[in-house]
């Protein structure tokens, strides 16, 4: 009761930005959704519209769920570390899942189409963030769901995943915007120029997927909005460090 009282469920400032996070993520789905409905036509697997199903699906997938799963550790703050684990992990599937139905889309469509698959630098960047998050979920499943990883294991690969959390993230925004300019290029390059209304709406979008980033990256590299570790979790790492030294966990005291 007393832990409770003294630390407070979330930091002065976090909420506000938590907020301004959801408030420009879901509002970029919508833009999407809105772009692809107003001005391409809709979205249908079995047709032409086949590809709008591509932009959709990655923006909720690599951009707005894998954003969303890096902030749990900041606004679960007092449940057990291993439940914000499962839930970052699960995040981190079903942005993996939803991807994967729009890689399938795109590459359907092209060999429908007969068009060409891997030439462009959207599609060079978009797989390589694709595959690379792939893997980032399947080490940081190992290393950190998993029960044979050891303490000093996870210790040393911890820096790693972080920082390749952040940067599968930031790539994943700038395929976006690639797939942007490429698609408008495609599609209205005629009269791009002319501030059309797709024009300007998908150029509003790039702008707001920028600012979701902002956002995210401000609240991940904020030290004293952290979560901090539970007195029970504080007990286990003393207790791992100290087995690891070939001590008694009780010999310190």
């Amino acid at each position: 009761m007393e832990d409770s009282l003294t630390r407070p469920s979330s930091p002065a400032g976090l909420s506000c930005y938590m907020a301004v996070s959801q408030l420009l993520g879901l509002t970029v789905i919508a833009m999407t959704g809105a772009w692809m409905g107003q001005y391409r036509g809709g979205i249908a697997w079995e047709s032409a519209l086949q590809f709008n199903v591509h932009p959709l699906c990655m923006v909720i997938g690599m951009v707005f769920l894998q954003g969303d799963a890096l902030l749990v550790y900041r606004v679960f703050r007092n449940e057990t570390k291993r439940s914000v684990k499962i839930l970052h992990g699960l995040l981190h599937a079903f942005a993996l899942v939803i991807a994967l139905v729009g890689v399938i889309a795109v590459f359907d469509y092209h060999r429908k189409k007969g068009f060409a698959d891997m030439y462009s630098l959207h599609s060079w960047c978009g797989i390589a963030a694709f595959s690379l998050y792939f893997i980032q979920w399947l080490m940081g499943f190992s290393f950190f769901l998993f029960p044979g990883a050891s303490f000093s294991l996870r210790s040393r690969y911890k820096p790693q995943h972080v920082f390749f959390g952040v940067f599968l993230l930031v790539l994943s925004i700038a395929t976006c915007l690639l797939g942007i300019k490429e698609l408008l290029l495609f599609s209205i390059q005629a009269t791009y120029s002319s501030f059309v209304p797709e024009g300007i709406l998908a150029n509003v979008l790039g702008l707001l997927l920028i600012g979701f980033g902002l956002v995210i990256g401000y609240i991940l590299t904020r030290d004293e909005w952290k979560r901090p570790p539970l007195a029970e979790e504080l007990a286990l790492s003393m207790d791992f460090k100290t087995l690891t030294k070939g001590e008694s966990p009780s010999s310190s005291q």
